[in-house]
């Protein structure tokens, strides 16, 4: 089996579970050897650093000193995208920058606010199950059903760096964190000012400002975004508004600072709805009548106030306070035999946040980094429901609150006995409460019991030799019902246990092999299995959960980059998942040993940057994945599959102007989500975004 090799051997891989550790050490045997060459010359005296962090593009690289541990300190696969790499992307929506990290699958509904998400680890994006911990500058960002409209408050050209965590092994964070976690921070700093101006096909006008104000005590900074887009299919309008600042203050000679964030957001669109599957083919643009009052409008706003500083030379701390307020109304008609929905939501998030790090001097041990932290969310939450024909309320199918609190501790260490080795042991603790009423009843119902909910974590990396470093870990992560699936509601007598989620990882870092035009790279074998998964039932009104059963997730990806040419990068990533059925629920045994739905095996990515001159720099690049399942039962064919190719220009028209040409599905290829209705019985198409050619101006001050 190569690094390379599109398919996976599952009976090697069976192997491989049993021992994680093992399976590293193959990796080295098996992949070093004929990279033993590659070991620069004369650095045989020097220690070789332990990362596994995988950088695209030029990301600012801070000194460690007594601050918070790194994710590249973490050992899982790291994923670092610098912001340069995404602040010039013609997109209508934040999500759609994770095309730039390897192993992320976006399911693209295209329907108005509720526009498509992104998912990792062979979990799908249907919003079922939502397993990727979302960060907005280190807040915590996920709705209560773990979704992320959230993700919307920020624009690209306010982007410093997206940090992506995949894995179990990471203690920081506890609810939705199952797969993973993604950490967008924003633009600090800076005495500049920088503007773009975008535009294109399907009616994209596209306006952002970003500030930065630097002078004495205080860091200041700005942004403000504004975007149209008349959509690719018709009734498929849409207006996003976002406004933020940033203010930090420092007084001179001190050890210690202090900053506020605010952001808002608010978006209203139209929606176009579903197609069969003949009118997705023959007329991809079309909406049908029964969607002509579809929609929505959303507003998001967040506050955070933060603080962070040392105490003398081995000890610092971190604190933070945050509120989100999440509004959202939607109107939605899925199919002419059922009937328009109205869809509320209104959700208030009050969180804490503090933790603190230790970096004491002991003998035996070249370094020893502690870290510890706790975390408090309360949600007060509320869903209303109501069957409504052109956006007038008919009856009302769904009437709840809820509060819900979330109380968490962590612990980790780095450990390095050697400056080659690193181990990193950590546990994490979890507890929720809360209470929820039916307001419809008037009854009203406690939380289900979870007790503490441990989840241990452990990782080990090797720095065999420079550039060469291979790695593994093991990890709990957890998942708990959503909605009203958290709360002890009848026939539900008595209380549920969270599902935990066992996962491990094992992995081979190179960078810069020289013969190989400078190749580097990461190739990581990873499987996650959960015990009783559970998934949010999303057209229910009693907005419940139903349990699988336990599952099996596993995979291989697969990072390369070289520099075939002087001025030219190619890339590619690669990604092989799989996610079954192991044990299906009682009351369904015929998924026994199915996939689980909207789940491609292959997700795949490569392109080619080349630095023509010195002012023009010209792009291509082609993604795509292949098809998956539409449900459990596996009987209802197979979709979703598409390869899409792209290219694009800079040109530095003059040092403060820089013109951009985007041309998007080059060869004009079919894409589509697809799912099935059970209601009417069918499947259900939004088609993706034809050819497509976008143009921009960016000034920078």
């Amino acid at each position: 089996m190569g690094p390379g090799s599109p398919c996976i051997d599952w009976i090697v891989m069976k192997r491989l579970v049993l021992t994680p550790l093992a399976a590293a050490c193959l990796a080295a045997g098996n992949f070093l050897a004929p990279c033993a060459a590659a070991q620069t010359p004369g650095n045989d005296a020097m220690p070789p650093e332990a990362d596994s962090r995988f950088e695209i593009g030029r990301v600012e690289v801070r000194g460690q000193g007594a601050g918070p541990l790194q994710a590249k300190r973490l050992f899982s696969s790291v994923d670092v995208v610098a912001g340069e790499l995404v602040q010039g992307d013609a997109v209508r929506n934040t999500w759609e920058l994770f095309r730039r990290v390897p192993g992320v699958l976006l399911t693209e509904f295209n329907q108005g606010t509720t526009s498509g998400k992104l998912s990792l680890r062979g979990f799908n994006g249907e919003g079922e199950v939502n397993a990727v911990k979302l960060l907005i500058d280190g807040v915590p960002s996920n709705t209560n059903d773990g979704n992320m409209p959230f993700i919307d408050l920020v624009f690209p050209l306010d982007i410093q760096s997206i940090t992506t965590v995949r894995g179990t092994n990471d203690p920081r964070y506890g609810l939705h964190n199952i797969a993973g976690n993604v950490d967008i921070t924003t633009r600090t700093g800076g005495n500049d000012t920088d503007v773009r101006l975008g535009g294109g096909a399907y009616g994209l006008a596209d306006l952002q400002l970003a500030k930065g104000i630097e002078g004495g005590e205080w860091t200041q900074n700005y942004f403000v975004g504004v975007r149209h887009s008349d959509g690719f299919r018709d009734h498929a309008q849409s207006d996003k508004f976002s406004l933020a600042g940033k203010w930090f203050y420092q007084p001179s000679g001190a050890n210690w600072q202090a900053g506020l964030i605010v952001r808002h957001h608010e978006h209203t669109a139209d929606e176009p709805g579903y197609l069969s599957a003949a009118d997705a083919q023959a007329t991809p643009k079309l909406s049908y009548a029964i969607s002509a009052t579809d929609g929505g409008k959303r507003q998001l706003d967040q506050i955070s106030l933060r603080a962070e500083g040392t105490a003398g030379k081995t000890l610092s701390w971190q604190t933070m306070v945050y509120q989100n307020e999440y509004s959202d109304e939607r109107w939605v008609r899925f199919s002419a035999s059922a009937s328009q929905q109205e869809r509320d939501t209104y959700e208030t998030h009050q969180g804490l946040r503090a933790s603190a790090s230790w970096r004491p001097s002991v003998n035996g041990l070249a370094s020893l980094v502690v870290e510890g932290g706790v975390d408090y969310e309360h949600q007060s939450d509320r869903s209303d429901r109501y069957n409504s024909t052109a956006r007038a309320r008919v009856s009302q199918t769904r009437g709840q609150a809820w509060d819900l609190d979330i109380t968490g501790a962590f612990v980790q260490a780095v450990i390095k006995p050697v400056a080659s080795l690193s181990l990193v042991p950590g546990l994490r603790v979890d507890q929720l409460g809360g209470g929820f009423t039916n307001r419809l009843s008037n009854l009203s119902f406690p939380v289900n019991d979870y007790g503490l909910i441990t989840q241990p974590k452990l990782s080990a990396i090797w720095a065999v030799q420079p550039g060469q470093t291979v790695y593994a870990n093991l990890g709990r992560s957890f998942q708990v019902g959503v909605g009203s699936a958290t709360f002890k509601i009848p026939p539900r007598t008595s209380d549920l246990s969270a599902s935990v989620n066992d996962g491990w990882e094992a992995g081979w870092k190179f960078q810069g092999l020289t013969g190989l035009m400078g190749l580097t790279g990461r190739v990581a074998l990873w499987q996650q299995t959960a015990s009783d998964e559970v998934m949010r039932r999303l057209n229910d009104p009693s907005n419940d959960s139903d349990n699988i059963g336990s599952t099996r997730r596993r995979g291989l990806d697969v990072q390369l980059r070289a520099q075939p040419v002087a001025n030219m990068e190619a890339w590619l990533s690669y990604s092989r998942q799989q996610a079954t059925i192991v044990t299906p629920d009682p009351a369904a045994p015929t998924t026994r040993g199915k996939a689980l739905d909207h789940v491609p095996h292959h997700l795949y990515s490569a392109g080619l940057d080349w630095q023509a001159t010195s002012t023009l720099r010209l792009s291509g690049w082609a993604q795509g994945q292949t098809d998956y399942e539409l449900d459990r039962n596996n009987d209802k064919g197979r979709f979703g599959a598409y390869t899409l190719l792209n290219l694009g220009a800079t040109w530095q028209a003059a040092k403060q102007w820089e013109l951009g040409l985007t041309l998007k599905n080059l060869a004009d290829r079919r894409s589509e989500y697809v799912w099935w209705d059970t209601a009417s019985k069918s499947d259900l198409h939004s088609p993706g975004d034809g050819r497509a050619l976008y143009a921009s101006v960016r000034v920078r001050l």
